[in-house]
């Protein structure tokens, strides 16, 4: 791969930096970078809305090149408002794609791009947001055209696929055929089709695609991006275009403890990425997280050497969907490895179906294919019934949404059949009704709210399989104020590969296909070290590497054929292990 065994490790020079850093200068921020890093790549960008000169890229690349680092192009689809122009109302100087002399200038910085260097990348400033009144002339002249009745996804969508072709593409093209060109989409993907991103279109224009795996502090800064998406992006992008993800990128921005940084970088290793891209060059030097993290690199190039590839339950998000945004990744934080795939399974044991999988206006039908096909077990969001409940829903469950909320902290486990619990959560959680039919629809857990009680985890027969609705908590991180009683229940029935996590919230549970797993406990507040147990169809011990070599860890009991292991999740300390059947 490069100077580690299972990933190349790259990083990304910007245009600022590359117009006036001199040689001095970057060979003394070279000797910070690589005391803790081995770098094998470097893209190095010549333009963000200011243009590094040829002397300056050459100068840089000689550099580099002799330090033995590999050097690729970047860019940054930024520009300031033309001089003399009227400024436009834009996000982070976004180009407006019907203003012809940004356009110009588009082309122009696409073709030196493509002069200097065979390969570039695309950072995720690749989206327009701009509504100005060439905007809307545009947008509107184009939804009259095509039957449209409002809105901007679809003219942006068509938009970005033609500035694609004609602005970068084909100019990058014409100045050095050899050009091969990586579109990196950013980590809120539930939005793209809003702004013009579009994969479905854009995988058959481009050489290869790039993953944003960057989270954020979830409470202070106004993304809401849930860590585990630095691994389930990456499974969607891997699943849509194999072979050509390039890798993920993280960084260190908005973020002040250390473990909520390096678990971007931990949970886009577990994908088993090609690359690692750590943004950027400028950013880490002189970092406090620079030393850290050069350790843990070193650290997962020894955990991928034991994993496999990923596996999981199948989630289908479908091109352009849109709905309860990022709920699998909540669900992937609380014990179900949850991978992503813009393709409904034709086969597997699982799938979980979100009201992002109902923009595909044929889902029910291939649930019922799948069903009937797999006899498998499709766990589906109340956000999915909702959607599509003029659909033809009531084929597959009796359950019903009238529209009503309850709040609750008691709740209702079945652990056997005629046999619960009645465990009390961390504090009241919203949810939304779920009525069913006594007896056509079985409840294994229930919310209580004075003298009634709701459907929480619901089950239907169908076919030779079992359909499981969920009731979603109006706030998404609210899944953690559930009990472990009540989480353990649904991960119960939903293992991978045999395998399941019994234990609290705030885990992470990532299964491979060689019969290793990682467990990962999240740092936020109020997690502390916590005993868990795993459960293991047909295993006889454990193995864990720890500072004295592999240690066996036999279970705690079997029943059924299944093992159960007595473990302990240390709060931002991942745990690997090998199942020994």
């Amino acid at each position: 791969m490069g100077k580690y065994r299972n990933f190349t490790f790259a990083t990304y020079f910007v245009a600022q930096a590359a117009a006036r850093v001199t040689r001095e200068e970057l060979e003394s921020q070279l000797a910070f970078l690589e005391k803790y890093l081995k770098i094998d790549k470097i893209y190095l960008e010549p333009w963000r809305a200011v243009q590094a000169s040829h002397e300056q890229i050459e100068m840089i690349r000689e550099v580099l090149h002799a330090h033995g680092i590999q050097v690729a192009g970047g860019l940054t689809t930024v520009i300031r408002t033309p001089e003399g122009a009227k400024p436009k109302q834009r996000l982070f100087d976004t180009f407006c794609y019907n203003d012809p002399a940004m356009r110009k200038k588009l082309k122009e910085v696409c073709a030196f791009i493509g002069e200097h260097f065979d390969e570039f990348i695309i950072d995720d400033f690749f989206f327009t947001d701009c509504a100005c009144e060439a905007c809307l002339k545009a947008r509107d002249e184009y939804n009259l055209a095509h039957g449209i009745k409002a809105g901007w996804r679809d003219y942006r969508l068509d938009l970005l696929r033609r500035v694609s072709e004609e602005d970068i593409i084909g100019p990058a093209k014409k100045a050095n055929p050899k050009c091969r060109i990586t579109i990196k989409y950013p980590n809120w993907a539930e939005s793209y089709q809003e702004t013009g991103y579009n994969p479905a279109e854009q995988r058959k224009l481009f050489d290869a695609i790039y993953t944003g795996t960057e989270t954020r502090d979830p409470v202070t800064q106004d993304q809401h991006l849930p860590r585990y998406l630095s691994f389930s992006l990456m499974t969607y992008f891997e699943q849509m275009w194999p072979e050509h993800n390039g890798g993920g990128w993280f960084d260190p921005f908005d973020m002040h403890i250390t473990e909520h940084y390096l678990e971007q970088v931990w949970l886009t290793a577990f994908s088993r990425p090609k690359e690692l891209m750590m943004f950027c060059f400028q950013a880490m030097v002189n970092h406090p997280f620079t030393p850290s993290l050069g350790y843990q690199l070193e650290l997962l190039d020894d955990l991928l050497d034991r994993a496999g590839r990923p596996v999981g339950i199948p989630c289908y998000l479908p091109d352009n969907c849109q709905g309860e945004d990022s709920v699998q990744d909540y669900l992937g934080m609380n014990g179900l490895p949850v991978v992503c795939t813009p393709y409904f399974p034709e086969d597997g044991e699982s799938l979980l179906l979100t009201r992002s999988s109902a923009c595909d206006p044929e889902v029910l039908k291939k649930l019922d294919q799948w069903l009937r096909k797999t006899g498998g077990q499709a766990i589906v969001t109340s956000g999915f019934w909702d959607a599509v409940r003029d659909r033809g829903m009531e084929n597959f469950t009796s359950v019903q949404l009238p529209g009503r909320h309850i709040t609750a902290d008691r709740y209702r486990v079945e652990e056997k059949e005629n046999i619960c619990v009645f465990p009390r959560g961390a504090g009241e959680v919203g949810l939304p009704v779920m009525e069913f039919r006594n007896n056509a629809t079985w409840a294994l857990v229930k919310a209580a709210h004075h003298e009634e009680s709701y459907g929480i985890l619901l089950r239907d027969p169908y076919a030779d399989g079992r359909i499981y609705s969920l009731a979603v908590p109006d706030a998404y991180p609210d899944f953690y104020r559930f009990p472990a009683e009540v989480l353990s229940r649904i991960r119960q029935e939903f293992p991978v590969r045999g395998i399941w996590l019994e234990g609290p919230a705030r885990i992470s549970l990532f299964v491979y296909d060689n019969d290793t797993v990682v467990v990962y406990p999240y740092v936020m507040e109020g997690t502390q070290r916590e005993r868990i147990r795993l459960h293991v169809k047909g295993a006889r011990a454990l193995t864990a590497k720890g500072w004295n070599g592999e240690t066996e860890i036999s279970p705690l009991y079997e029943r059924d054929g299944e093992a159960v292991f007595d473990l302990i999740a240390m709060p931002g300390r991942y745990a690997q292990y090998r199942i020994l059947r």
